[in-house]
């Protein structure tokens, strides 16, 4: 069975905000963005770091997933976020605006020169469009690059696009993001839904990134948390007929046949695949929850 980890629901905390910090820890998303870059002002970027360090470094979080993001490497804040980062007992480095396999080359350099320890993952936003048409020379850059995060709002920014319900200007950044990160084994985060008051705008898109393929959604609030889970999971029916698909592959190989089929449709190994991860999924959201 595939080692499968939930990021279902994937939560921006900023970092300047102290009482936000504790409060997360209670939340129900699998994994959390400790941010140090657009979430906090000039004059707070100090004291969120240290804010977001001793946060990861507390293991007040259970078993949900860390991440910091630092500010860019040519900011007044960058090397000394990644040096702290580095030995915060974060999972992951969040490092914004990757354009090229020499910046997580850079990126990585820095982490290790301070300290950092082999299990610390590297999380890459891809938010410019020179980033993009690179994701794949990103994505196999280096391997501790394990993610790729969609930064939505910059690419419309920057390709002076709109955001539209179906969101029509970004199909092709998204596709080839997504692309280059299952070409190299990397999950890949949908970006974030603006409008907080629109829960049934922010379903449909939660929903668009499904059938597009992403293996979560980067939130603001946290009320976007349970709607996520619950998209972001496989369903009821996908998990009878997964099991239907597993059990009848099994029964099939014992029995030395080399055609199965399940309610008449004929089942390949590629669906045998698809069913152990979708189960896989279902146990780890399961044991996550239990925790």
């Amino acid at each position: 069975m595939p080692d499968v980890r939930p990021r279902r629901s994937v939560l921006y905390m900023p970092g300047a905000n102290t009482r936000a910090l504790e409060k997360a820890q209670g939340l129900p998303a699998d994994a959390l963005i400790f941010d140090l870059e657009d979430a906090v002002a000039p004059d707070a970027k100090e004291a969120a770091r240290g804010n977001v360090v001793a946060a990861a470094r507390s293991k007040a979080y259970g078993k949900r997933e860390i991440a910091i993001r630092c500010n860019g490497l040519g900011t007044p804040w960058g090397k000394a976020d990644v040096a702290a980062i580095a030995t915060s007992g974060a999972d992951a480095i969040l490092v914004p605006k990757v354009e090229s396999a020499g910046d997580m080359a850079a990126i990585v350099a820095q982490l290790e020169q301070a300290g950092a320890p082999r299990s610390m993952a590297v999380w890459a936003m891809m938010e410019t469009p020179l980033g993009v048409l690179r994701a794949e020379e990103i994505a196999a850059s280096h391997k501790r690059l394990k993610l790729f995060v969609m930064g939505t709002n910059d690419l419309v920014k920057d390709m002076r696009a709109r955001h539209t319900p179906m969101r029509l200007p970004m199909i092709t950044a998204l596709g080839i993001g997504m692309l280059a990160a299952r070409a190299h084994g990397l999950t890949i985060l949908d970006g974030v839904y603006n409008d907080i008051q629109d829960a049934a705008g922010f379903k449909e898109i939660c929903r668009q990134g499904l059938e597009m393929g992403f293996d979560g959604k980067t939130l603001i609030h946290p009320s976007q948390i349970e709607p996520c889970n619950e998209i972001f999971a496989p369903s009821a029916a996908e998990l009878e007929m997964a099991g239907k698909i597993v059990a009848a592959f099994k029964a099939a190989q014992a029995a030395g046949k080399g055609v199965v089929t399940v309610d008449g449709r004929m089942i390949e190994n590629l669906h045998v695949e698809q069913a152990e991860r979708a189960l896989a999924l279902a146990a780890a959201i399961e044991e996550r929850r239990a925790a």
